[in-house]
């Protein structure tokens, strides 16, 4: 089987979010089960120079973009066994963002015809699925039927697209369609790229793409409802035998609490506990080094989609119990400037840094002895797997990939592995803390028994890149 994954990016390579920590590790685990796996990805800037340094320049073609002719390199890196091909325009890719700019319709219709067109300057390699992520490679089921049909390398190539997060589904002005993707007007339709008087990239993956997968069984079910659908429901209803969730999981190379060089150096890290790392989290904060306080941690972007708006209604209630709280991430204004002004209130209960930083993350997941993720939805959601694999019991609202990864504790049956609240209200986040946080200070035995069971829980991707084999080989035997 030859699998080449399409992705905007990838970790250690360029990382913003879920779906660099998917690209950067689900290849590895598919390329251990015998899978001939490639990556292609845009070559940023912002890649730093010791990883540019081993790449290795390919080969250069040409790329239409509509009716331009553009310049593209095509360099490759081996990383943990798997080829990685770096697409190389500097006017489009040597920037300080890797989203966000004033033209990135063009910078990804540019991208996904030269990860098509880079396939023939892969010596040796002929494809036979292509895997696509999110809006910024979902035009490449199209492309594919449209422009390289007829082409022997690649009729016989299938698709799949991923939704990482539906919220963001590249919507330009209908000109991008002809002026940029180089199609004519029979796509700007209802049954095509068509939105509401816009055009819509990830439109493109779900009518086009032979499978459709996203990262959690309980989100691939609730994007079809239209609460959750974002536009996209319907056509996601219609689309529905050919969708399925199959959960992320998290680098165990990466995220091993008993290995992890970011938490201590390597002699402190000999009969390393949770209570060292909290001590050790708590100094580093500037909060008292108090054992018995419950430690509730945070690492997260500070937006609505993660509950920040239920926080700011009960923030005072929750540092008037007896905890103390550690929140890492940047976002909105009006969040970083509420945190801010509660951490200046309560010096000694909550602590802020409003920054990423991965070292401070890793520690937060290992100090901590609850890890807070009230999100409004969550496609999967790693943080709470990461949390759980470091000891830090998560407590959580039961949407999407949150609700797949943490089973509530119960009194009745002693079995959990978390907390979770079933509706996006600030008093329910409020009483699941508070009932949390009683059963941490007066229950220790079951505490134990809760962290413990959210320890032994398997996110590795070994089970998920099982499941992908599946969805590749079912694909394949069509023919």
């Amino acid at each position: 089987m030859k699998l080449v994954f399409v992705t905007a990016e990838a970790c250690p390579f360029a990382k913003t979010g879920g779906l660099g920590e998917v690209a950067g590790s689900l290849p590895a685990y598919l390329h251990q089960q015998g899978v001939d796996v490639r990556v292609i990805m845009p070559k940023y800037g912002t890649i730093p120079q010791e990883l540019q340094r081993e790449f290795k320049l390919l080969a250069q073609f040409d790329v239409s973009v509509a009716w331009r002719k553009q310049y593209c390199g095509l360099f490759e890196e081996i990383y943990h066994g798997v080829p990685y091909y770096f697409i190389d325009n500097e006017y489009y890719f040597d920037r300080p963002n890797v989203y966000g700019e004033y033209d990135d319709a063009e910078r990804f219709a540019f991208f996904s015809r030269a990860a098509l067109e880079s396939l023939i300057h892969i010596p040796g390699f002929k494809p036979d699925i292509l895997h696509c992520h999110d809006w910024h490679t979902a035009l490449i089921p199209l492309m594919l039927k449209e422009f390289y049909s007829r082409g022997p390398l690649y009729y016989p190539i299938k698709t799949v697209f991923t939704i990482h997060n539906l919220k963001y589904q590249g919507i330009f002005p209908k000109e991008v369609l002809s002026d940029v993707v180089g199609l004519g007007m029979e796509y700007y339709q209802e049954n095509g790229l068509e939105y509401h008087g816009s055009v819509n990239f990830m439109k493109g993956g779900l009518l086009y793409a032979d499978q459709i997968t996203t990262v959690s069984p309980t989100y691939a079910q609730e994007i079809q409802d239209p609460y959750f659908g974002e536009g996209m429901d319907g056509l996601l209803r219609k689309k529905r035998d050919q969708l399925c969730g199959i959960l992320n999981g998290i680098d165990y190379r990466i995220y091993d609490p008993w290995r992890d060089p970011l938490l201590m150096n390597s002699e402190q890290r000999e009969g390393l506990t949770k209570e060292i790392c909290k001590r050790h989290l708590q100094r580093r904060m500037g909060l008292p080094e108090d054992p018995e306080k419950g430690l509730l941690g945070m690492v997260s972007r500070l937006v609505d989609q993660k509950g920040f708006d239920l926080l700011a209604h009960v923030m005072e209630q929750l540092l008037e119990l007896d905890l103390e709280m550690v929140i890492l991430g940047t976002g909105d204004q009006r969040y970083e400037e509420m945190l801010e002004s509660f951490a200046a209130e309560y010096p000694d209960k909550l602590a802020v840094r409003l920054e990423f930083s991965e070292v401070l993350a890793h520690q937060i997941y290992a100090g901590t002895d609850m890890f807070l993720m009230p999100s409004k939805f969550e496609p999967c959601g790693i943080a709470q797997m990461i949390a759980m694999r470091y000891g830090s019991v998560p407590i959580v609202r039961e949407t999407g990939g949150l609700k797949d990864t943490v089973v509530p504790y119960n009194k009745y049956t002693g079995t959990g592995n978390g907390f979770s609240f079933a509706n996006y209200n600030a008093h329910e986040l409020l009483f699941t803390v508070q009932r949390a946080l009683e059963i941490y200070k007066n229950n220790k035995p079951v505490w134990a028994g809760i962290r413990q069971e959210a320890m032994n829980r398997d996110f590795s991707w070994n089970r998920s890149a099982g499941e992908y084999m599946g969805i590749y080989r079912r694909l394949l035997e069509v023919d």
